[in-house]
């Protein structure tokens, strides 16, 4: 992992996954921050992972600045630029959006930090990305970086968090004193070993894995758009990341979609996949101005680069198939 990321192995610290690498990134680094000032700066579309420490965080006295973001999803540099201040210690983006694959400008925003406010601390959520992407903190200006091996095909229950050597980092688990007394608790061995194989064969191929998934999402998008009612949000297919797809089929509610596909052995999801039980309305899709009626017809398609072009040909056959149905039975 470190030599994927081109830093120390002691700045990487094994976590129990993405959730628990955000947690310890937000509220470890502001409680060990917390002298140099009060101020906390996030976004409108982060996972529930990083939005609910930082209202947590809000709760115990941190000032919260929440950016908003443009109709594609993509945070606004100019609000950042005017919500840093002195009194600014940490900053958390995503990298890329799990509802809608939007990618954010991370370096860009690792640049505008370390010239305004080198004294706080970037955090960037990179479990969508991570796999997908080559990311250099170092060079970047990321202090903290959130990675979760489930992602990349490794094994569940098991993560990491990149932790600069200059960064201050409160631990939160408390104990034995396991990985220079960061994280105590037994280190889950069999899956850090799993997971660091998953990394180092998910990079061995990027280029070429990236480049099937946009093929796959170019062909499914031509399939869709000769669909009548699908809207096809977020950015351009090839400046979004390559295995999100975020669809509205307008008159179809997600979950009867989701139920309908499922029955032919299709999986997609609505909203984040890990919340999709929840009936709030998302908040990622909210901030991009969607209307409630277009967030209950909005689905989510991902691909791995197992996917085949078979696969997605298959989809758009019983897409076709079903929707007229669908749409002759929806609440009106």
């Amino acid at each position: 992992m470190a030599q994927i990321l081109k830093v120390t192995e002691k700045e990487i610290l094994f976590t129990s996954g993405g959730t628990e690498s955000n947690n310890l990134a937000l509220i470890g680094g502001a409680l060990a921050n917390k002298r140099s000032g009060n101020h906390i700066i996030t976004t409108a579309v982060e996972h529930a992972a990083v939005s609910q420490p930082v209202a947590f965080l809000q709760e115990q006295g941190f000032e919260v600045t929440i950016l908003p973001v443009d109709g594609h999803g993509v945070v606004k540099l100019d609000a950042l630029e005017k919500a840093l201040r002195p009194d600014t210690i940490l900053v958390s983006t995503m990298m890329v959006n799990n509802e809608t694959g939007a990618v954010m400008p991370v370096e860009k925003i690792g640049a505008m930090i370390q010239e305004k406010c080198p004294k706080a601390l970037y955090h960037v959520d990179a479990i969508q990305a991570f796999g997908k992407y080559r990311i250099y903190p170092k060079k970047w200006n990321i202090h903290l970086l959130s990675v979760s091996s489930h992602k990349i095909h490794g094994p569940k229950g098991v993560g990491f968090l990149y932790i600069n050597s200059k960064a201050k980092v409160q631990p939160l688990i408390l104990g034995g004193g396991q990985q220079n007394g960061m994280r105590s608790g037994t280190d889950n061995v069999p899956g850090i070993a799993g997971l660091g194989v998953a990394a180092g064969q998910i990079y061995r191929n990027l280029d070429e894995n990236v480049e099937h998934m946009y093929q796959l999402k170019e062909h499914i998008a031509k399939g869709l758009s000769e669909i009548e009612d699908i809207r096809i949000n977020g950015m351009a297919l090839r400046e979004g990341a390559p295995q999100i797809l975020s669809i509205s089929v307008m008159g179809v509610r997600s979950e009867v979609l989701l139920h309908s596909l499922e029955d032919k052995g299709i999986y997609i999801s609505a909203g984040s996949a890990c919340s999709s039980h929840k009936r709030k309305p998302s908040a990622t899709l909210s901030a991009m101005g969607m209307s409630n009626a277009q967030i209950e017809n909005t689905v989510r398609i991902s691909f791995s680069e197992e996917n085949t072009f078979e696969e997605v040909d298959y989809c758009l056959e019983v897409l076709n198939e079903v929707l007229p149905m669908l749409k002759r039975y929806a609440r009106r």
